[in-house]
C-alpha cells in the first residue's frame, strides 16, 4: 500500500479506498499455497478480516457464517486495535468508547456471538494491553 494513501489525513477518495481494499487479496496471495498450517490460517485471516456479518464487507461480500470463523474473530480484534491506536488523522480512543462503538455494530459488522465473547473478556484484554503497552 502506498504511503500516500496509508498516511493520508482525512477521508480517502473512492479510488484510494479501492487501493486499501486490495490489501486483503494481496495478503491472501502472499500467504496461500504454503505447506504450513499456520501460514494457511494467516492467508484465510488476511482474506476474510474485512468481511462484515451483514454481507457489506470486502473482498468477497460474504455474510454471517459464510465468513470463516478466524476472519470473524480477526475482524473484532482488528477494529478494536484500530480504534484504540493513534492514527495519522486522530488520537486513540479510550477502550470504553471503542467498545461502545463496536456494540453499535453488533449483528451488522460483527458476529454477535464473537463480539459478546470479546466484550465479556475485556478485563483480561485490558490487563494484557497494560502488560504489553509500548
Amino acid at each position: 500500500m502506498p504511503d500516500s494513501v496509508l498516511l493520508k489525513r482525512g477521508k480517502l477518495t473512492p479510488p484510494e479506498f479501492e487501493v486499501i481494499k486490495g490489501h486483503s487479496e494481496i495478503g491472501y496471495r502472499m500467504l496461500s499455497g504454503s505447506a504450513s498450517k499456520i501460514v494457511q490460517l494467516g492467508a484465510e485471516v488476511a482474506y476474510s478480516h474485512h468481511e462484515r456479518w451483514d454481507g457489506s464487507g470486502y473482498p468477497r461480500g460474504l455474510a454471517a457464517k459464510e465468513i470463516p470463523r478466524e476472519g470473524r474473530i480477526a475482524a473484532v480484534a482488528d477494529v478494536f486495535d484500530a480504534l484504540t491506536s493513534d492514527r495519522v488523522d486522530r488520537a486513540a480512543l479510550p477502550s470504553r468508547t471503542a467498545t461502545e462503538l463496536m456494540r453499535e455494530e453488533r449483528g451488522r459488522h460483527f458476529d454477535p456471538e464473537l463480539l459478546d465473547a470479546f466484550l465479556v473478556s475485556m478485563p483480561e484484554i485490558e490487563q494484557t494491553r497494560l502488560r504489553y503497552a509500548d
